[in-house]
């Protein structure tokens, strides 16, 4: 099989899986028939989104909400709809499409550039503070939660405070007028009342100095490591789609912040099976008081 990819240019996987699809005895020309055939029904298949209204406009107010094709597919796959169609042709729809082109601005298709980060000297050490590397094994254990600020532009003020849970991914975001310790401070104090807390995972920014004043164990990720913090800057990646960087938080509305929030925490993710945040957070208790009370 490695002979074969190298000399097709292809994965040694790539050739694995070929193989395993077809155990009874691999027909090269049979299979160059029945992707042929695969692919010329698949150009066709978004055209489903313009005979059935209904479709339409389900993958149509899922676009409005911020979801994308495959959230979409697998949420129309996870409630059992009839005619659903695949992240494929929901793309398909929307590029190719005279209908669907129009939507194109709904698809979250920029990417950030990465910077380098260049080290700088420390202006004083955090208090207590215990290292992930110290943090129990958490790997499917609920309750444990991330929190970062998202800072406004520099001519702004104030900042977004997120939190979110690693297995729910639900996700709690507050203002803070600014980057203090203490409005760090209420605001996860606030969550701790809210919500079952075993542990909150930090970076080792200034704003979060007081740790060791909230009633939980505090671990502190390695410098210039988000990644120890993956599903905590993944739910900033999602919230930046509403609020660009450059966007002064002091301006933003209450409400809007709210709505927000609330869109992030239904939308089908797909390392949930394609539930929501908010339903996950409630199969596994995360509310102290009745989500109506929280949301």
């Amino acid at each position: 099989m490695r002979t074969i990819a190298k000399v097709l240019g292809r994965s040694p996987n790539t050739i694995s899986y070929e193989l395993k699809r077809v155990p009874s005895g691999y027909r090269a020309d049979y299979a160059h028939i029945y992707a042929r055939t695969k692919l010329k029904k698949r150009r066709f298949q978004y055209r489903k989104m313009n005979k059935y209204k209904e479709l339409r406009d389900y993958v149509v107010q899922g676009l409005k909400k911020g979801w994308n094709p495959h959230e979409i597919a697998g949420r129309m796959k996870y409630e059992g709809r009839r005619g659903s169609l695949s992240a494929v042709s929901i793309y398909d729809w929307i590029l190719n499409d005279v209908r669907g082109i129009k939507y194109k601005k709904y698809l979250y298709m920029f990417r950030r550039r990465r910077r380098s980060h260049k080290k700088r000297g420390l202006h004083g050490r955090i208090q207590h503070m215990v290292s992930i590397h110290n943090r129990p094994c958490i790997k499917n254990k609920t309750h444990h939660w991330e929190t970062d600020l998202v800072v406004s532009s520099r001519r702004g003020a104030g900042a977004l405070s997120t939190s979110n849970e690693k297995i729910s991914r639900y996700v709690v975001v507050d203002y803070v007028p600014d980057r203090s310790a203490l409005s760090k401070q209420k605001t996860l104090e606030r969550l701790t009342k809210e919500f079952h807390v075993k542990s909150i995972t930090f970076d080792r920014g200034r704003e979060n100095a007081t740790h060791y004043k909230l009633n939980t164990k505090t671990y502190f990720c390695d410098p210039y490591s988000s990644s120890q913090r993956g599903a905590n800057e993944n739910q900033n990646k999602l919230l930046r789609r509403w609020f660009p960087k450059g966007t002064d938080f002091s301006k933003v509305s209450p409400l809007r912040l709210t709505e927000v929030v609330k869109m992030v925490n239904e939308k089908p993710r797909k390392v949930l099976g394609y539930r929501s945040a908010t339903e996950v957070a409630k199969e596994l208790g995360l509310f102290k008081r009745s989500y109506s009370q929280v949301s």
